[in-house]
């Protein structure tokens, strides 16, 4: 795979307490290669015209470990926000691996975000981490129907495996949840979704579920985004240019009553949905007994 130069991975984010509770943020690949329709990543703001090509960047292990050895205070590492950690080239590069056994020997946290099973094959780190520090894995997922999801996030695997991945972790005792985002008009902003997206999570035992209704598009992602409604959802592009025109947070026309909805089901099921509750629910599954592992 291809390379690029870096000269730090981790830095200092500003909004711990807005986004699971992550001091520090991380970014071991560039680029994606799933290919969902509404990648924020793919704005032309970010300067990577190779988005679809994943790229690693150069001695990035070698460049984790020292910058956390040099850290004085610990805190928690989020990964995913630019693109996916567990991308097929991860299955033989072993990267993301390599950074969660250096959060474990430093003593730091973690917060994942993917939409890849292959995070289960780290069960074992993402258990050593919780001991002493949060670990918490975010799973996206955006429909509750395999055909529909396979539209919008072509290269992810299907939705019912995602659920898969998270009943397997939740097995294990590992903080675990949905990121229900983006939520797209006339696609994926129904109550039969949200219905589905709730019941599903519910029923793989996750801890929490995080909601957007809505989605967001500028320069770069909003052109890939129409192109991709020409070819699966013919007539929705003039729709959205009509409701939303240059906006950049695009809200579901249903936001109001999907939420209400939402938030209906989250408490029937005991679900954590509110920020500040999952980033206590993480802090507290720290130290907890867990399963054996066979």
């Amino acid at each position: 795979m291809k390379t690029i130069p870096a000269k730090t991975l981790i830095s200092k984010t500003k909004y711990a307490e807005y986004w699971f509770g992550n001091e520090y943020n991380m970014n071991i690949y560039r680029g994606c290669n799933q290919g969902c329709i509404y990648c924020d990543s793919r704005s032309l703001c970010y300067n990577n015209p190779e988005f679809d090509t994943v790229h690693i960047k150069e001695n990035a292990l070698a460049l984790i470990e020292r910058e956390l050895a040099a850290k004085r205070n610990k805190g928690v590492v989020g990964t995913g926000a630019m693109s996916d950690p567990y991308n097929s080239f991860e299955q033989v590069e072993k990267a993301t691996r390599g950074a969660l056994s250096l959060f474990d020997r430093y003593g730091f946290g973690t917060g994942i975000c993917t939409k890849n099973t292959m995070v289960v094959r780290d069960i074992d780190l993402l258990r050593r981490i919780s001991k002493h520090s949060p670990a918490t894995v975010c799973m996206t997922i955006t429909s509750s129907d395999d055909s529909l999801a396979k539209k919008i996030e072509p290269g992810a695997p299907d939705s019912s495996n995602r659920f898969r991945a998270l009943l397997e972790l939740s097995r294990y005792k590992i903080y675990c949840g949905v990121l229900m985002m983006p939520l797209l008009t006339d696609i994926t902003d129904t109550e039969e979704n949200i219905r589905g997206l709730v019941k599903m999570a519910h029923e793989a035992g996750v801890d929490f579920i995080y909601p957007s209704f809505g989605f967001t598009m500028r320069d770069g992602n909003r052109e890939y985004l129409y192109d991709k409604l020409d070819e699966s959802f013919p007539g929705l592009r003039q729709k959205y240019t009509r409701i939303y025109g240059n906006s950049y947070e695009c809200s579901s026309p249903a936001a109001q009553k999907l939420s209400e909805l939402f938030t209906e089901l989250c408490k029937g099921y005991k679900i954590k949905y509110r920020m500040k509750d999952i980033i206590q629910g993480a802090a507290e599954r720290v130290g907890n007994k867990q399963v054996t592992m066979f």
